[in-house]
């Protein structure tokens, strides 16, 4: 099995979606953003707050290089909001596996991250217009980005790794044949 690479707007699902699928397929879950954490050994808003968005980048960059390099036996890997903004990121992904979008609506999403604190991209812009901007922005990117994309809204995290796997089990035999 090729990893699986799951790209979208932050809330929309990618980590706890994520997990699901990992234990529905019987593969590794990785995040990216918490291998960030591990390496850099510091939470993603104080990188963000001491070293910019940038240096955050190119920590992201080194980390799918490191998949790309190591991770050959098939996972399920939960990316950052921000992924697939680096054209690098993207070939990297698609050299090792799949990139499956996620998708969910701006008001779903806010909804959903309202009441957090680590997400420095949403300072000052907590609303539901405020995601819209941003989300509208990145949209370009993961749709360019996406081989598979699935929706969010209103279902569990269960039915969203029910419907990728079965998304991908529907493109990999038609690929076969």
């Amino acid at each position: 099995m090729k990893n699986i690479y799951l790209i979208g707007f932050m809330g929309c699902g990618k980590t706890s979606s994520g997990k699901k699928l990992s234990k529905l397929l019987k593969v590794p879950f990785l995040d990216t953003d918490q291998m960030i954490v591990a390496q850099a050994g510091k939470k993603i808003p104080d990188i963000f707050l001491e070293e910019g968005e940038e240096a955050f980048r190119r920590r992201e960059t080194e980390v799918f290089r490191k998949l790309a390099e190591e991770q050959k036996e098939g996972a399920v890997i939960s990316c950052g909001g921000g992924a697939a903004l680096r054209e690098e990121n993207v070939a990297l992904m698609k050299q090792g596996g799949l990139v499956v979008m996620l998708t969910a609506s701006s008001k779903t999403i806010y909804n959903r991250v309202k009441g957090g604190h680590n997400r420095p991209l949403l300072e000052g812009r907590m609303s539901v217009e405020g995601i819209e901007e941003l989300m509208q922005g990145r949209l370009p990117f993961y749709e360019k980005a996406a081989d598979l994309k699935i929706p969010t809204d209103r279902l569990r995290c269960i039915q969203v790794a029910k419907n990728i796997a079965k998304a991908v089990k529907t493109r990999e035999s038609r690929l076969d044949s």
